[in-house]
This record gives structure tokens, C-alpha cells and sequence, in this order.
């Protein structure tokens, strides 16, 4: 059966280019060209992955974006955007986005990010459950941290994949261009590591990890991140 893919793009020749390769691609697509018609199409259709522009009649895509994550928390969701600035882009991930891509861009490069973010998904099930982390734990199916004050806070599929892949690999220093390898499933050669840097930033302030010496998330210099395992108290 193939995947679905709905794409939230107002401009109707970039829209239609998007549905054409998808289609030709093997993938189901679905469409929409307003937010109003969009957010009721991401809310009750049933679909695999979310394209999503930012700019859009009738609404703002990241405020689309936030109404879906308080509907529908795992749908993965990849921002297509004009918008080159980087607050934008972080912005977007902030918001619960698990990609972007920067208009313009390739028919390849677009089939390249789908196809990562869909990559992961059949493999959650076999996952462990959920993570230690001082002070709470994180349940990767429900992709929120549960702290023993009782709050709590949301992770986006990119956060959780990530985390899932470091906490897999405890004590061992990643380099960067593996984990855009293996979580973002994409060749490292020519790309900026940035996106990861700006991901585990957030990741650390969503589980209260000390920026300045952090203590789950520990960055090793001149080679990447390393996971800290939290040990059980006897």
C-alpha cells in the first residue's frame, strides 16, 4: 500500500509539481491551498507525512502547525518555506516540525527528505519504550517528557528519532555526519551540520539539561555528541 502525503502549498504551479512528483514517485498525495481547508484536511484525512508551507491565505502556516501538534502529535511534518531567515527556520522546528526545506529546491532534494522522515517510522514499534533522563523520563510512543514534578513537554519526530539514536549508542561520541546519516538518513558530504546543533540545543532545554555543562547531552569537541546514561540508584 502506498504512503500518503499531503501538501499545504497555496501557490498552485509549485503545489502541482509537488503532487506530480510525488505521484510519480509511488506516493499518494493530498492536497490543499489554504489554511482553513488545510488544517481541516491534516485534522481529519489520514495521511503519512505533512508538507507544509508557511505562507498561506487565510492563516499562518506555523500557527496551522501549532493547532495540528495539539490535535495530532506525531504526524511528521516538513516546512517548506521561502522564508531563508534562520529565526524562521528555527522558529518552525521550535513549533514542532520535524524538517524544512528553503524555496527553491529540487525535485530530488524534496524526495530525499520524505523519504528519510518515512524511513523511521516503521522501525518505532520495536523501539524501547521510554528513557531515563535525570529527573523523569521520556516516552518515546507518546514523544513527550514526563518529569517527577509532574510537568511536562512535547517532542517533535525529529527530537524523538534523534534521541532514540543517541540513547541507543550510550557513552560513545557520534560524529555529526552520522547522525545525519542514520536520524535524518541523509549523505553528510556538503551539508551544514548546523540543523544538528540547533536540534540538540533544544532537545537540552526541553530536558532541563544544563546548556552550559550539560550532563545527558554531552558534547564531545572536535568529534560530536555523546549520550550520558542515566544510572538506576541502588
Amino acid at each position: 500500500m502506498s504512503r500518503s502525503v499531503l501538501t499545504i502549498e497555496d501557490d498552485a504551479a509549485i503545489r502541482r509539481g509537488i503532487v506530480d512528483a510525488l505521484r510519480f514517485a509511488g506516493y499518494e498525495p493530498i492536497e490543499a491551498g489554504d489554511a482553513v481547508t488545510g488544517l481541516d484536511v491534516a485534522v481529519r484525512r489520514e495521511y503519512d507525512l505533512l508538507l507544509l508551507d508557511l505562507v498561506l491565505p487565510g492563516g499562518d502556516g506555523l500557527e496551522l502547525l501549532a493547532q495540528l501538534r495539539r490535535r495530532r502529535p506525531t504526524v511528521p511534518v516538513i516546512i517548506l518555506t521561502a522564508r531563508g531567515d534562520e529565526s524562521d527556520r528555527v522558529q518552525g522546528l521550535k513549533d514542532g516540525a520535524d524538517d524544512y526545506i528553503v524555496k527553491p529546491f529540487s525535485v530530488k532534494e524534496l524526495l530525499a527528505r520524505v523519504e528519510a522522515v518515512l524511513r523511521r517510522s516503521p522501525q518505532r514499534s520495536a523501539d524501547p519504550a521510554s528513557i531515563k533522563i535525570p529527573g523523569g523520563e521520556v516516552d518515546l510512543q507518546r514523544r513527550e517528557i514526563r518529569f517527577d514534578d509532574g510537568s511536562r513537554d512535547e517532542l517533535s519526530e525529529r527530537e524523538v528519532d534523534l534521541l532514540r539514536y543517541l540513547a541507543s549508542n550510550p557513552s560513545r561520541a557520534i560524529a555529526r555526519d552520522e547522525l545525519l546519516a542514520n536520524v535524518w538518513g541523509l549523505n553528510p558530504r556538503g551539508i551544514t551540520t548546523r540543523t544538528i546543533d540547533m536540534l540538540v540545543a533544544r532537545l537540552r532545554e526541553k530536558l532541563r539539561d544544563n546548556a552550559r555543562q550539560p550532563t545527558t547531552i554531552v558534547t564531545v569537541r572536535g568529534k560530536g555528541y555523546m549520550w550520558r546514561e542515566e544510572k538506576a540508584e541502588d
